[in-house]
């Protein structure tokens, strides 16, 4: 590395060059290619063609000056170049008559290639002559063909090194012609200590942040480090935008679009371009990601580090995949769009707000929030859903009757666990002596058919089985049978009607067989009693067809709701029984029958019945017609479009 100690009466050259390596062992981060250069030199095994590829700063230029020096040295040190010999000192200063530069990215027309061609067989001062092309990719195709032949066979003191920042757009046969060196990005770590050095070599009273962010700003590039030191040295600040991309990231972090608008606004106010902006923030959430996956590449260091790697457990994987892939597709969009901070400030808000894209991955965010959401508030890794318990709801009874039932509520487990007992003040409950609880931790069976029985006695449950009064004023009980009973003992808990017709409208009726569905989508619940839900038809001949597939309905019915609901089924219109309902139910009861209308008379009671049901009896289930196929067969010739 070149020494400043003499540059005072100079003129003033920036660190990069000034700084720039003079050896094959100073050229930082390539190993690889410094190794395998200096042992061809060295063991005299040079190619007669080079072609070097990476991004901008990382040396290649420098290698290829060097690789001329070591070729043309008169004191080789090990594959090294001296740099005290007269052909290194001319090499050094960009006046020797043995290397020749060209900028392809100015001379790419095939003239300017014509012309070295036709210089390249001349003789030099030293024993090789060597042709360093920068920017070769910008060559046209009738330039690059023109260099084919002479860089396949050169004259035996030629050596090409072309160097490139994209090598795809490199023509595959100039690329097999050549060897082919990639040169890589420097880590954070290499950069720091390479301003360091420098800072202690030129004596620069400059901070140790002031050098993490020149480092930030270098983005792996050393020349680009550099050249921000000089800036920090000329101005005693280095444009850091760090701060602003950490509070972008905490604002997608926390969803909060109106300090990710903030933190946009004010980067606009201070100089700084939309798309630069955009495509920072995609580095830094980069970094983010990376520091989930894969931490030993995060280019960050120290306390920034920790707080990209934070923001990045806040926002979760999902979220932050989402993020680089919007703000990814921004940086696209912008090149055509003319007010460019308006389309970022739209995918800002659009990741802030999950809910406005209706993409997989923003639903994918979405239950990825919600299930940590759950796993933090129960403390548990993976969060199962539980089933939320039923309340007996008890109605308040008539006037100058006993006190208003107040009801407790257990958890109900799922397919016949313990169920909902409501516990009603005055009620006639019999309690079972202390060597039956022993023998029955619940109370068995019967003691839950007694406590059913007095919660109705005050007024509560379905009319059915009910008692009722006849004209003497005798109690008498219908001869209905017992409740659904849990393994345990339990009293079952029976969904209310409300909830069955909720859940029989949301799907359950669709997702039958389709025998089941056709006969029974003509039905609906009347009420649900102590033997299980009534469900009315319309006339007898079609409850007759019902009842053959009630078993799947109830096994249906038994798989939503985790217990067993038996289904009694019923024509629509009932006659008054002969004692007339109790006086509790005779409101309702009044209220169901003018809700009900009197079905029209046909001459085939199977008329009743959806026309799928014909073809129901004999085709499997899903094998039915689709309703776009039964209006192609209605209206013959006729086409979807």
């Amino acid at each position: 590395m070149a020494d400043a100690g003499d540059m005072d009466s100079a003129p003033y050259q920036s660190l990069y060059r000034r700084f720039r390596p003079q050896r094959f062992e100073e050229v930082l981060g390539q190993e690889h290619v410094s190794l395998a250069l200096r042992n061809a030199v060295r063991d005299g095994r040079v190619g007669h063609a080079y072609l070097f590829s990476g991004p901008r700063g990382t040396g290649k230029t420098s290698t290829a000056r060097i690789l001329a020096k070591a070729l043309n040295c008169a004191a080789l040190e090990d594959g090294e170049p001296c740099g005290r010999c007269d052909s290194c000192i001319e090499i050094a200063r960009g006046a020797s008559l043995d290397v020749h530069e060209l900028d392809a990215a100015s001379n790419n027309g095939v003239d300017a290639m014509r012309d070295l061609v036709s210089h390249a067989a001349l003789g030099t001062p030293g024993r090789w002559k060597v042709y360093i092309v920068d920017e070769v990719h910008m060559l046209s195709t009738a330039a690059s063909n023109a260099l084919l032949k002479t860089l396949e066979e050169p004259p035996g003191h030629v050596v090409f090194v072309l160097a490139t920042t994209d090598a795809q757009k490199v023509l595959p046969t100039i690329r097999s012609r050549t060897q082919h060196f990639e040169f890589r990005l420097l880590g954070s770590e290499t950069l720091s200590a390479l301003l360091h050095r420098v800072r202690e070599a030129t004596g620069l009273a400059i901070a140790d942040e002031a050098l993490d962010a020149a480092v930030r700003r270098g983005r792996g590039s050393a020349r680009d480090a550099l050249s921000a030191l000089d800036q920090v040295a000329a101005g005693g600040v280095v444009d850091d935008d760090i701060v602003v991309l950490a509070e972008l990231a905490e604002s997608l972090a926390d969803r909060d679009a109106s300090r990710a608008l903030v933190a946009v606004a004010q980067a606009c106010e201070a100089g700084r371009d939309a798309q630069r902006l955009a495509a920072d923030l995609a580095e830094y959430l980069r970094q983010g990601f990376l520091a989930i996956v894969a931490g030993e590449l995060v280019s960050l260091s120290g306390a920034e580090r920790s707080r990209v790697e934070e923001t990045a457990r806040n926002m979760g994987l999902p979220a932050l995949v989402r993020a680089i892939e919007e703000i990814g597709r921004a940086q696209v969009d912008m090149r055509d769009i003319p007010d460019q901070r308006v389309h970022l400030e739209v995918s800002l808000i659009k990741l802030t707000h999950p809910q406005a894209d209706d993409s997989t991955i923003a639903l994918l965010e979405r239950v990825e929030r919600l299930e940590r959401a759950l796993a933090d508030a129960g403390g548990t890794g993976s969060p199962t859903p539980a089933r939320v318990p039923r309340t007996v709801e008890v109605p308040p009874p008539p006037v100058g009757g006993p006190p208003p039932a107040k009801a407790r509520t257990e958890t109900a487990k799922d397919r016949g666990a313990e169920a909902t007992v409501a516990e009603v003040p005055g009620a006639e409950v019999p309690s079972s002596p202390a060597g039956e609880d022993a023998g029955d931790p619940v109370g068995g069976p019967e003691l839950a058919r007694r406590t059913l029985g007095a919660v109705r006695r005050q007024g509560g449950g379905s009319t059915r089985g009910a008692p009722r009064r006849d004209s003497s004023g005798a109690e008498a009980r219908s001869a209905a049978p017992a409740p659904p009973v849990g393994p345990r003992g339990a009293v079952a808990t029976l969904p209310s009607r409300d909830e069955l017709v909720q859940v029989w409208g949301d799907g359950l009726l669709a997702a039958l067989p389709n025998r089941a569905r056709a006969r029974f989508r003509v039905g609906r619940f009347v009420e649900v009693d102590g033997d299980g839900a009534v469900f009315a038809l319309p006339n007898e001949t079609h409850r007759s067809y019902c009842e053959a597939v009630r078993i799947e309905v109830e096994s249906a019915l038994r798989d939503r709701f985790g217990t067993a609901v038996p289904i009694r089924l019923v024509v629509d219109v009932e006659a008054d029984d002969e004692s007339g309902p109790s006086p509790s139910t005779a409101e309702p009861r009044a209220s169901q029958k003018a809700a009900v209308a009197t079905p029209a008379v046909h001459d085939d009671p199977r008329d009743l019945l959806d026309p799928v049901v014909l073809a129901a009896e004999t085709e499997p289930a899903g094998a039915g017609l689709t309703p776009q196929e039964r209006l192609k067969q209605a209206f013959p010739g006729a086409h979807e479009v």
